[in-house]
C-alpha cells in the first residue's frame, strides 16, 4: 500500500514512463523466447525422396524432424507401388524445422474404369480417348474394310470387350481397324475338288474370309476333307457377250461358306460331255 502511495505521489508522466518501460520490458522478453518456442530460427534443407518406398521416405523426413502426410495417391503402371511420386516442398527447399512434408504415392491397386465404346472412331481419335482414360493402346491390326484408319473391334488379352466393361487402368486395349481396301472386287476362287487346308490358303490369299463348313458326314479332321461345294459359287448370274456366266466378283473381306465331305467330288471335264 506504501509503495502504491509513493507512486500516486509522484508526477503522471513518471507513472506513464514506468508504465512503457514495463511493456518494453515484457515485450522484448516474449519476442526473443518466441523463437525458443516455435523453433523458428532453425531451418533445414529437404531431401529428396521422390522415388523411395513410403517407409524409407518416412524414416528419412522424421529423422531431421519433419513431419510426414501422405496428401495423395496416384497410379503408374510402370513404377514400383508404394514409391514417392511427388513431394512438397520439393526438394533441396530450405523450410522451417519441423516443417510437415507432404507426399503423393503409387497406389498398389489399379482403379477401375470403365471401357468406352470405340468401333466408329477414328484410330487417332481412339488413341486419344484411350490415353485420356488411362488406358494404353495395344496392338493396332489392318482388317479389309471400306474405311480407313476407323475402329471395327476392340479387344482386351485377344478378347472383344464390351463398352461398359470394368477394367484396371493401364491396361492395353488392340484395335481392329479398316484398310479402306474393302471397296476392291476381287474374282471369286474355284475352290472344288481342293482339300480344306487349300481351300483355306486360297480363300485367304484371295483376300476373302472362311466362312463356315457344312457336311452330310461327321468329319474327325477338316483339314484333309474335300470341298464339294462353296457358296458363293464362281459363276454370276451375268451373261457375257457369248452369252457365257461372267466369273463372280466380291468384295475383298466377304465370306466363303465350303460343303465338305471326305471324298473328293466328281468332276465332270467338258471335253467328256463333247465326247458323248
Amino acid at each position: 500500500m506504501e509503495t502504491i502511495e509513493k507512486l500516486l505521489k509522484k508526477p503522471l508522466w513518471y507513472n506513464v514512463l514506468i508504465g512503457i518501460v514495463a511493456f518494453l520490458i515484457v515485450f522484448l522478453l516474449f519476442f526473443f523466447s518466441l523463437g525458443l518456442i516455435t523453433g523458428n530460427g532453425k531451418t533445414e534443407k529437404v531431401p529428396t525422396v521422390v522415388g523411395l518406398d513410403i517407409n524409407t521416405a518416412e524414416q528419412n523426413l522424421k529423422a531431421l524432424g519433419f513431419d510426414v502426410v501422405l496428401q495423395d495417391s496416384i497410379y503408374v503402371d510402370t513404377l514400383p507401388k508404394n514409391t514417392i511420386l511427388r513431394q512438397n516442398p520439393e526438394a533441396d527447399e530450405i523450410v522451417r524445422k519441423g516443417r510437415t512434408i507432404y507426399l503423393t504415392i503409387n497406389r498398389v491397386l489399379a482403379p477401375q474404369v470403365e471401357m468406352p465404346n470405340l468401333v466408329g472412331f477414328s484410330l487417332q481419335s481412339a488413341q486419344m480417348y484411350l490415353k485420356a482414360l488411362g488406358l494404353r493402346v495395344g496392338n493396332i491390326t489392318l482388317v479389309p474394310d471400306k474405311n480407313s484408319n476407323v475402329v471395327l473391334d476392340q479387344l482386351l488379352n485377344g478378347v472383344p470387350i464390351a463398352a461398359g466393361s470394368k477394367i484396371s487402368s493401364g491396361s492395353g486395349i488392340n484395335l481392329l481397324v479398316g484398310d479402306g481396301s474393302l471397296s476392291e472386287m476381287i474374282e471369286v476362287p474355284d475352290l472344288v475338288g481342293l482339300t480344306v487346308e487349300m481351300a483355306r490358303a486360297k480363300i485367304l490369299a484371295a483376300g476373302f474370309i472362311v466362312g463356315g463348313f457344312t457336311s452330310s458326314a461327321s468329319i474327325q479332321d477338316t483339314a484333309a476333307a474335300f470341298v464339294i461345294g462353296q457358296d458363293p459359287g464362281i459363276q454370276s448370274m451375268i451373261l457375257d457377250s457369248t452369252g457365257q456366266p461372267k466369273p463372280k466378283r466380291m468384295l475383298r473381306g466377304s465370306t466363303i461358306n465350303l460343303s465338305i465331305d471326305l471324298s473328293p467330288p466328281l468332276i465332270i471335264q467338258p471335253d467328256s460331255i463333247n465326247n458323248n
